[in-house]
Parts: structure tokens; sequence; C-alpha cells
């Protein structure tokens, strides 16, 4: 187990995390003290405790986001599936036909 000391809005703090993430908790650490800065620029909060509410809102907000914009992809990709499957349905009927249409023309000459 590893242990990354981060530092958010000017106080440090001791994390432990298994051995490999210690950038990822690091980069996480930056971000969340890079939008609590946003915040205290602001001038949005009246308290550290109001400040580290905010802030969580807001990074809670952007997961609730991120989540609501990989549904849609989602969705949009399952329709794109669908739409390619139909398509290949329909070429492969229209395959069939112009093969019984090849087969037909073939009769009527030979006859």
């Amino acid at each position: 187990m590893a242990e990354v000391n981060i530092t958010i809005n000017g106080r440090s703090f001791g994390i432990s995390c298994e051995d490999g993430q210690e950038q990822r908790v690091l980069d996480l650490s930056h971000y969340v003290d890079s939008r609590m800065k946003d915040i205290s620029k602001a001038g949005a909060a009246s308290s550290e405790a109001h400040l580290m509410v905010l802030t969580t809102l807001l990074l809670a907000d952007e997961v609730f986001d991120l989540r609501n914009d990989v549904g849609s992809m989602s969705e949009n990709l399952q329709s794109a599936q669908a739409n390619q499957n139909e398509e290949a349905a329909v070429a492969g009927a229209i395959e069939d036909l112009a093969s019984r249409i090849d087969r037909i023309a073939s009769r009527i000459q030979n006859a």
C-alpha cells in the first residue's frame, strides 16, 4: 500500500492508495483543488466547510452530466447498431432477390 501527500485548499493530507495509483491520486487532488479554487475566487462560499460542500456538489454535477452523456451515447450506439443490422438484412434480401431474378432470366433465355 502506497501513501501520497496531497494538498487541497492549502491543507496537506496523507492518502493511502494501491501501489501504482499514486499519480492518479495526485491528478485527482489537483483537479479537486483547482475546482475548489475556482469556487473560492467566485466568493460563493462563506466558510471552508461551505466551500467543500459547494465543491462536492459541483463535482457531483459534473459526474451526473457525464453519466447522462454516456447514457445518450450508449443509446445512440445501440440505435446505430440496430440500423446496421436492418441495413444488413435489407442488403441480404436484395442479394437474394437479385439471385432469383438472375435464375428466372436464365430460364427465360434457355427456353
